[in-house]
Parts: C-alpha cells; sequence; structure tokens
C-alpha cells in the first residue's frame, strides 16, 4: 500500500492534456485501465455461465443473476437487451454481471443454450 503522501501527489490535471487517471497517470484520452480491468475479468472466467435467483438486499424483490459470460462489454449489453427483451421485463448489466428483474431462470437458460453457452443453474 502506497503512503499517503504518495497518494495525494499524484498529477490530477495539465494545461497540456487536460485531466489524468489515478490509476496509470496517463491523460484520460490514453487511459488504458478500463481495457486492462475487461482482460482479467476475462481471463478468470471458466466458460459456464451461472445462473442464480438473487433477492438479498433488494428489499424482497426477486432478481435473476446470470454471471460468467465470457463476452466483452458491448457484446454483454447487446446479450443483456437480448435478454430483457424475451423475458419481457427490466434490467442491468454491473459488473459483468447482468440482473434480469423476477424468476427468469428456465427461460434465459433456454435461451443462452441456444446461443451456445453451457449453463448451471446456481443457488437453491
Amino acid at each position: 500500500m502506497a503512503s499517503l503522501k504518495d497518494q495525494l501527489s499524484g498529477l490530477v490535471y495539465s494545461t497540456e492534456s487536460g485531466k489524468h487517471c489515478p490509476e496509470c497517470a496517463q491523460p484520460l484520452a490514453e487511459c488504458i485501465c478500463d481495457e486492462l480491468t475487461e482482460q482479467s475479468r476475462l481471463a478468470t472466467l471458466d466458460g459456464i455461465v451461472r445462473i442464480r435467483r438473487e433477492v438479498a438486499g433488494r428489499k424482497g424483490k426477486g432478481v435473476t443473476t446470470v454471471s460468467g459470460i465470457p463476452l466483452a462489454d458491448a457484446e454483454l449489453k447487446q446479450l443483456a437487451k437480448k435478454i430483457k427483451q424475451r423475458c419481457g421485463t427490466g434490467g442491468s448489466v454491473k459488473d459483468g454481471i447482468v440482473e434480469i428483474q423476477g424468476d427468469q431462470r428456465e427461460l434465459i437458460k433456454s435461451l443462452l443454450e441456444a446461443d451456445g453457452f453451457k449453463v448451471k443453474l446456481a443457488g437453491g
């Protein structure tokens, strides 16, 4: 862990290049931090898509989460849009996990298996 002095002494803004990324200290136009995190997320996947139903932290409302999809962010958002349209519900993509409102596990499983993904229903 860097000391407080090291954390606070980084360049934040330059009149030549504008704002700088706090992680890599490069100008925002040249920052590659997002690409590196995306590559590391894809490298940790095992090729199995897991579908589970969650209610924790959602005031009792059920949400179906789909994790482990080996796609980049743009493709993941397109897949989420396709799933939401097929289920007729709302949802979102957060940190590589697709969240769909309601209990839609079976429908999502059949949809993903038709697209060629290896799918497992996780949880109870």
